[in-house]
């Protein structure tokens, strides 16, 4: 079975020294051993991808300059698709606070750099995903035919941020305004579980993942949601290497999903959201 990680990091020394001196999330990794991560070259991560049958990976850029004292990692991800654009698709970071000049990056990045899509986190940019400093972005992401993934999971540790901004409800607002966005939940929604299953459900142009959180206190219910509710809704995404994509697929598998919806969350529904 092929599959789609909507969800990768290339495990390289960049991507870990991101993690341990990260200004937003240094708590949070202090917490986490990190001490297993061995750094890799890219064509090495491709090659080991390609023997698991992930035939594309999703890296998502982040900018947060705006909030927090962290530069925008889009250029890395830039490198990533032009080296290897045959297996890695990327999305740009976009701080909504950065207003027209963010609008204008990220249509050159798209139409000149190859890049996929874009990407946004209320959580670090501390407004809500409803807030009218987003909808140029949107605006722009309809015009330009791409998806966008919005980042939910609530990072521990992380000065200044508020757990209500990254709270999936808002998205029911942003699906309604703009009903032609893909719109991908990323992390689920955690702790709002069934709150980010509804929204999916409900909504044609939502889309989400789960990566991070499928063995947290009440992540049964997303098993349950796959099966019976948003089996065409969810994409297989790891967050690797924070999770192992390997470790992810196996949870995958152990689920206990019909061949069909399996075959769906790991590769035709994202297959269907990036128009492959």
């Amino acid at each position: 079975m092929q599959i789609i990680d909507f969800r990768f990091r290339p495990n390289t020394q960049a991507t870990i020294d991101g993690f341990t001196n990260s200004t937003m999330f240094k708590g949070m990794f202090a917490k986490i051993d990190l001490t297993h991560l061995v750094a890799q070259e890219v064509p090495e991560v491709v090659e080991m991808i390609k023997k698991h049958n992930v035939v594309k990976a999703v890296i998502t850029g982040r900018d947060c300059s705006m909030t927090y004292d962290a530069a925008a990692n889009n250029e890395g991800v830039i490198s990533f698709v032009k080296d290897f654009p045959e297996i890695f698709l990327g999305f740009m970071g976009v701080d909504p606070h950065k207003g027209m000049n963010g609008i204008y990056e990220l249509t050159r990045q798209i139409t000149e750099e190859g890049m996929h899509g874009a990407a946004i986190d209320p959580y670090l940019a501390k407004i809500f995903v409803n807030d009218a400093k987003y909808y140029p972005i949107y605006s722009k992401c309809c015009e330009l035919d791409i998806p966008i993934v919005v980042a939910t999971g609530p990072g521990t540790l992380v000065p200044g941020a508020v757990m209500e901004h990254s709270a999936p409800r808002y998205i029911d607002y942003v699906a309604r305004d703009f009903p032609q966005l893909k719109i991908i939940i990323s992390h689920g929604g955690y702790p709002w579980v069934e709150e980010a299953i509804m929204v999916t459900e409900r909504n044609e142009n939502v889309y989400m993942e789960l990566s991070e959180y499928e063995r947290h206190p009440g992540g049964k219910s997303y098993i349950k949601a796959a099966i019976n509710l948003i089996g065409d809704k969810l994409l297989f995404a790891s967050a690797h290497p924070g999770a192992d994509f390997r470790d992810a697929i196996a949870m995958y598998k152990d689920f206990g999903l019909s061949e069909e919806i399996m075959e769906q969350i790991m590769y035709k529904n994202a297959e269907k959201v990036l128009g492959l």
